[in-house]
């Protein structure tokens, strides 16, 4: 039996999904893999923290989090920051889940460059230091004899990043082209039943959706985001979030969706990323697809990746793009793919 002991930084939606997971499935995971995971430490910006050495009960740190304060739960030590908690406390893996920074990583990269200094694992949902430093966060776990896990940047927990590196990456992906933002493709799908744009978001942000300012998702970031990582972690490039041939959805209006249906068509936001022997194309545009395009029947906020292959053709994935559990479950199949590593 193998002991993984967690820090975790950033106690929000995430966080708290993979937590209750592991409250119910710790003892299943421990006698199906080998693997036990104990978190140890939490710390967040406006929960507080708590560490205790011989670990903490993830039901205690679920009603915490509820009432707003970590450091109800008993433990060896409280008020840590999060990098006294990676220096300090007795974890050999980080799940590092702070808020995301697309232009400058921080202070997830530190956290993360910290952990792995430290000879610690990281598993991160972050996307700001897997699309901005990727390649160097790679090299510096390698230098410490460590693994970085980020399936969770992608598609919530439905498993893009580990289908492409670890099983379609022999057969030859040419092209990658995707639905990578739940909250666009709510949006346009509810303008392809009727809706106007503005009552669209409206709807979105009812629903948990959008944020109260949604231009991250709207104009495109965040599926550029995603774009880049897909780039640095499956092709091997070194994409800047500035190289992404960016639009978002803002400019389509009711005309444009009806004339899309008239020509059996319809809108989605594309993530594309092609490379060839002599360049790599990275887009983020609102693209008319045909009905019959295995991309244009995925609605709602649900997402979508097709891997262009040479050897097996078009391979299509859809599932969740968010969501507290789905992208807990993320954090999960990243911590036994490192568990599967230690292995050999």
């Amino acid at each position: 039996m193998r002991e993984y002991k967690l820090a975790i930084i950033g106690f929000g939606n995430v966080a708290q999904g993979f937590t209750s997971i592991l409250s119910d499935r710790a003892e299943v995971l421990a006698r199906q893999y080998g693997a036990h995971f104990t978190i140890v430490a939490v710390s967040d910006i406006q929960k507080g923290s708590v560490y205790s050495s011989w670990g903490l009960k993830p039901s205690e740190l679920l009603d915490a989090a509820k009432n707003g304060r970590l450091d109800q739960v008993p433990g060896d030590h409280h008020g840590w920051d999060a990098l006294t908690t990676i220096l300090e406390s007795n974890a050999n893996t980080v799940l590092e889940l702070s808020y995301t920074d697309l232009k400058t990583g921080q202070p997830a990269l530190n956290y993360i460059e910290t952990a792995l200094k430290s000879g610690k694992h990281v598993v991160t949902t972050n996307k700001g230091p897997i699309a901005l430093r990727y390649k160097a966060l790679l090299e510096l776990a390698r230098q410490h004899a460590v693994e970085i896990g980020a399936e969770g940047t992608v598609m919530s927990g439905t498993p893009s990043l580990h289908l492409g590196m670890e099983f379609l990456s022999a057969a030859g992906i040419r092209k990658v082209q995707g639905i990578f933002n739940g909250t666009t493709n709510f949006i346009l799908t509810q303008m392809s039943l009727g809706m106007k744009y503005d009552e669209a978001l409206m709807r979105a942000q009812s629903l948990g959706y959008a944020e109260a300012d949604p231009t991250g998702d709207v104009e495109g970031y965040d599926a550029a985001g995603k774009v880049v990582i897909l780039g640095n972690m499956l092709m091997n490039v070194s994409l800047s979030m500035d190289e992404v041939d960016r639009q978002g959805i803002t400019h389509l209006t009711e005309k444009d969706i009806i004339e899309a249906r008239q020509a059996g068509e319809c809108w989605k936001l594309i993530g594309t990323l092609e490379k060839d022997d002599h360049k790599t194309y990275a887009s983020v545009r609102p693209t008319r697809l045909p009905i019959d395009h295995p991309l244009a029947s995925v609605n709602g906020a649900t997402n979508a990746i097709t891997y262009s292959t040479e050897l097996l053709g078009d391979i299509t994935l859809i599932g969740p793009g968010a969501g507290r559990i789905e992208t807990g479950y993320a954090l999960l199949e990243d911590l036994l793919a490192i568990h599967r590593r230690q292995l050999i």
